[in-house]
């Protein structure tokens, strides 16, 4: 399992993250503090603030291949 911190902060950026997650057969978890939530739910993450960095956990193999299709999103 790898985990980095993402930034969602409107909504085109939401839609972009999920339709690429969507495209990896790994299960993603979106944690914020007590809720972790799945990332492939739109819905699920609307639920989150928003307003700060979100932990994403990648379960899988591929994490490297998932982190650079993922970049835009990964904050430093």
């Amino acid at each position: 399992m790898k985990t980095v911190k993402i930034s969602l902060n409107s909504i085109d950026k939401v839609k972009a993250f999920v339709n690429d997650v969507t495209k990896f057969d790994t299960d993603f978890d979106l944690v914020s503090g007590r809720y972790v939530i799945d990332a492939k739910s739109i819905m699920g993450i609307f639920s989150l603030d928003l307003s700060k960095p979100i932990d994403l956990s990648i379960h899988g193999e591929n994490a490297e291949e998932v982190l650079e299709a993922l970049a835009p999103y990964i904050v430093q």
